[in-house]
C-alpha cells in the first residue's frame, strides 16, 4: 500500500523561472533495507537553500498559498542547466516516526521508533530513508533530533580533519552559528584550540558565554591585531570558512603569514615556509573568492563537504561520530530555532525572505 502526503518540490526551467510548491505526492512501500518515516521536524540548512531557492529573486516573486514563482538571475540560471525541467524534492535531514519498514532485520527493528534521518526530501509529510542511515532517538524528541546529522557531523568532521592533518588549532569564520557553537563545545572537549571570527559584539558575548577563549570581531578597529595575536598564541594555520565569497579568507591568510614572518630570522622574498590552509565549506556569499599576492606561496585553499569526508574517513569513524552525536544531542549538539513553520507557511514571503537571509543563529524548523 502506497502512502500519500504533502511534499515540497523545486523546479527550475530553462528560461530561469523557478517554481517552489507544496504538492501531493505518493510514497512507495519501503524496499528491504528502507523505512517509511512520518516526518515531524526538519531544519532549513544553508545546503537546503542552495537547491530550494539558490539566488532567485524572492523580493519580486509571485506568492500564492503553498507556492512561489520567482526568477533565477544569470549566470545562475544557465549555470544550473543540469536541473532544468526537473521537479526536485528538498530537505536533507529531519526526524520522525517509522511507520513501515522493509524486510531486513535492521529496518524491521526501527518500526515504531522515532529516528533522525537524511532522506533528501525531509520537507515532506513522509519520507523513505535507508535504515542504516537512521539514528534511533530513544527518549529524545523529534524536534531535538531533527538536526542530528548535518551540523553535528560537520562540526565533528572539522575536528577529525584537523587531527588527521596534524593540526592542534582551527580558525572558524562566521563562528556564532549553530554549527559554530557546536564546534566550540567539541574543541573544548577534545583539547583543540579554536579561533572564532564573528561580526558583532553580541556574537562575541554569545561565544564567550559558552566558554570560547578566542573570539575576534571583524567589525573592531583592531581586528587584525586581535587575529594575529590569537594565531600567534595558538599556532592556528588551518581553518574553515562557510562564507566562500569576498575577502575574509584572504584576510586570514594575511594574518597567518604576518605571524609566520614575525618568527623568521632571515628574509625570504617568497615569504614564509609556514603552510597555511583554509577549507571553504559553504557559500553564504555567492560572489568571487578574492585572493591577493600577500602571503607567499605556502597556502592551500580547498573545498570541504561532509559526504565525501565520511566516505574517506571510513565506517568505523562514522559510527564513532554518530554515537557521539546521539549521546550528546541535547547538550553539545543541541540546536535552537528562531521559528517553526508548516510546509505552507514555509513558502510565505515573510518566512522565505527571512530564512533565506541565513542570519547567524536564526534557523527555521519545518514541522510537516
Amino acid at each position: 500500500m502506497s502512502t500519500t502526503g504533502k511534499q515540497i518540490f523545486t523546479t527550475l526551467e530553462a528560461d530561469g523561472t523557478l517554481t517552489v510548491e507544496v504538492a501531493e505526492s505518493t510514497f512507495p512501500d519501503p524496499k528491504p533495507t528502507q523505512v517509511l518515516v512520518r516526518m515531524e521536524a526538519a531544519p532549513i540548512n544553508p545546503s537546503d537553500l542552495a537547491l530550494l531557492f539558490g539566488p532567485a529573486d524572492l523580493e519580486n516573486a509571485q506568492y500564492s498559498p503553498g507556492k512561489i514563482v520567482a526568477k533565477m538571475p544569470e549566470p545562475f540560471a544557465s549555470g544550473a542547466k543540469g536541473r532544468h525541467g526537473q521537479r526536485l524534492p528538498v530537505g536533507n535531514e529531519g526526524a520522525g516516526t517509522v511507520i513501515a519498514a522493509g524486510d531486513s532485520e535492521m529496518a524491521q527493528a526501527l518500526v515504531g521508533q522515532r529516528v533522525a534521518c537524511v532522506p533528501g526530501n525531509a520537507f515532506s509529510q513522509y519520507a523513505i530513508a535507508e535504515a542504516a542511515m537512521c539514528l534511533p532517538l530513544g527518549d529524545v524528541s523529534c524536534e531535538d533530533g531533527a538536526s542530528a546529522f548535518v551540523n553535528p557531523m560537520t562540526a565533528l568532521g572539522f575536528a577529525e580533519t584537523a587531527r588527521m592533518e596534524g593540526q592542534k588549532a582551527i580558525v572558524h569564520l562566521a563562528a556564532a552559528s549553530n554549527l559554530g557553537q557546536m564546534l566550540n563545545k567539541i574543541c573544548q572537549e577534545d583539547g583543540l584550540e579554536l579561533i572564532n571570527i564573528v561580526r558583532k559584539q553580541e556574537q562575541v558575548d554569545l561565544l564567550k558565554g559558552i566558554g570560547a577563549k578566542y573570539v575576534v570581531n571583524s567589525s573592531d578597529d583592531d581586528f587584525m591585531h586581535q587575529l594575529r595575536s590569537a594565531i600567534d598564541e595558538t599556532d592556528a594555520f588551518f581553518g574553515f570558512d562557510p562564507i566562500g565569497g569576498g575577502t575574509m579568507v584572504d584576510t586570514v591568510f594575511k594574518a597567518m603569514e604576518q605571524v609566520a614572518v614575525s618568527k623568521m630570522t632571515d628574509y625570504n622574498r617568497y615569504g614564509s615556509n609556514q603552510q597555511k590552509k583554509m577549507y571553504i565549506y559553504g557559500r553564504l556569499d555567492l560572489g568571487p573568492t578574492i585572493l591577493t599576492p600577500s602571503y607567499g606561496f605556502g597556502f592551500t585553499l580547498s573545498g570541504w563537504l561532509l559526504t565525501p569526508f565520511l566516505a574517506n574517513a571510513g565506517m568505523e569513524t562514522m559510527v564513532r561520530m554518530r554515537k557521539r552525536v546521539l549521546d550528546n544531542l541535547t547538550t553539545t549538539f543541541a540546536s535552537s530555532y528562531k521559528a517553526k513553520v508548516s510546509l505552507e507557511e514555509m513558502l510565505t514571503k515573510e518566512a522565505a525572505t527571512d530564512y533565506r537571509a541565513m542570519h547567524t543563529g536564526e534557523k527555521y524548523l519545518v514541522t510537516p
